[in-house]
């Protein structure tokens, strides 16, 4: 069982996308974990043949505890008294979980068990929920989810008896936003707890920016627009390529710089919550692929299946208001991360351009960073640098 985050102990195992005899390549997704903050897909990072399944769906494991054998070409297999093999099986419930390292993504054979059938197909479900609904005969499409964004959870499921009948609702200490609501709480005392912040914000003028997304935007239809979340992402992500301090982890052993830059992305869940999933090595896509990009992880954030790669790659978080709101946010930085960029929602204000007072659209952006690693002489360059991209919205 993978480490999906500092603050996660466990994690429970509710679909196999593997059976003994697949051959495993790195970066493919071999299983589905249950989380607080929904499914995680875990990738693998050895190559082999699955030799046997070490757990069994519904298992609540412990961070470390072996999940399968996998073994290289020609590897002779263990005794069979070595461990304990588990075919796949209905998972009995979900349970928490948090966060894992960054790869790619893959198509390793399916078992028939976790098929889902096409009558099951629309409805946003977790797997362990569809694989229940389809025991008990029931139709995702009549079931309203609990979960973030109205996710069916299995929960949700097990209320509903064979035959569409509906169970008195349990008490909503154990709902999945109540779940999410303590990752987050434990997430965040955490990290004000150990790590010593420090803010600087500084006021831009944007109006460039809004003006290149307006033309830029006029004769596109909707799924091809970029919006402004975008150029801050894609600001972002090559202002800390030139700035290594705030680009990276900081561990046990002190602060680790990150080769690559995968900016994490604040989606706020519209059921309450957050999580913030990683945009890997965004410097080498263009603009379009990082709106692209963001579009993907918002839909997959929203339908609780994000990949244990994007929860764990981050190496600095990207959090926006939006379009309206307040004209400032401080944000609280992500552990093991050591910067966050904050901003607020776009406002008009009076402003002066070439000694005369104009109204223009500015946004306050503040950067929280760990003060072990970076002090305010850094911070304040990458805030230019950002700065300075955000005038050039054109070659972004």
């Amino acid at each position: 069982m993978p480490s999906l985050g500092a603050d996660m102990e466990t994690g429970t195992l509710v679909e196999w996308l593997i059976a003994p005899g697949s051959r495993v390549h790195r970066g493919d997704t071999v299983a589905v974990i249950e989380t607080q903050k929904g499914a995680i897909e875990i990738e693998i990072f050895e190559e082999g043949i699955v030799h046997r399944l070490e757990a069994a769906l519904g298992d609540d494991l412990p961070v470390g505890a072996p999940m399968a054998i996998i073994l290289a070409e020609g590897e002779a297999a263990p005794s069979d008294d070595a461990a304990r093999t588990h075919e796949p099986q209905a998972a009995s419930g979900p349970a928490p979980l948090a966060a894992a390292p960054p790869v790619a993504s893959p198509r390793p054979s399916v078992p028939p068990a976790t098929t889902v059938p096409p009558s099951q197909g629309g409805a946003a479900a977790s797997p362990a929920a569809r694989l229940r609904a389809r025991e008990l005969g029931v139709d995702l499409a009549s079931i309203e989810g609990s979960g973030p964004n109205g996710v069916i959870v299995l929960s949700d499921i097990e209320r509903t008896g064979p035959g569409g009948r509906r169970e008195p609702q349990p008490s909503p200490a154990g709902s999945p936003m109540t779940e999410m609501r303590k990752a987050i709480a434990a997430a965040m005392t955490r990290s004000k707890e150990t790590i010593p912040h420090v803010y600087l914000s500084h006021t831009i003028d944007l109006q460039r920016a809004i003006d290149w997304l307006a033309a830029h935007n006029r004769e596109k239809p909707p799924q091809e627009r970029i919006l402004l979340g975008a150029l801050f992402v894609r600001a972002t992500a090559l202002a800390a390529r030139d700035s290594k301090d705030l680009n990276g982890h900081y561990l046990a052993d002190g602060f680790h710089a990150s080769d690559m830059v995968n900016p994490g992305v604040a989606v706020a869940l519209r059921g309450g919550g957050l999580v913030a999933p990683a945009l890997m090595d965004a410097p080498a896509m263009t603009l379009t692929e990082t709106m692209a990009g963001i579009r993907d992880l918002v839909t997959r954030a929203r339908a609780g299946r994000l990949k244990g790669s994007e929860m764990t790659g981050g190496t600095i978080t990207v959090s926006a208001l939006g379009e309206s709101g307040c004209d400032m946010m401080t944000g609280i930085i992500f552990p093991p991360q050591v910067a966050l960029v904050g901003l607020g929602a776009p406002q008009t204000r009076p402003w002066v351009v070439d000694g005369t007072v104009v109204p223009r659209s500015v946004v306050t952006v503040c950067v929280s960073a760990d003060h072990r690693v970076a002090d305010g002489r850094q911070i304040s360059r990458f805030i230019t640098e950002f700065e300075t991209l955000l005038q050039r919205p054109e070659a972004l």
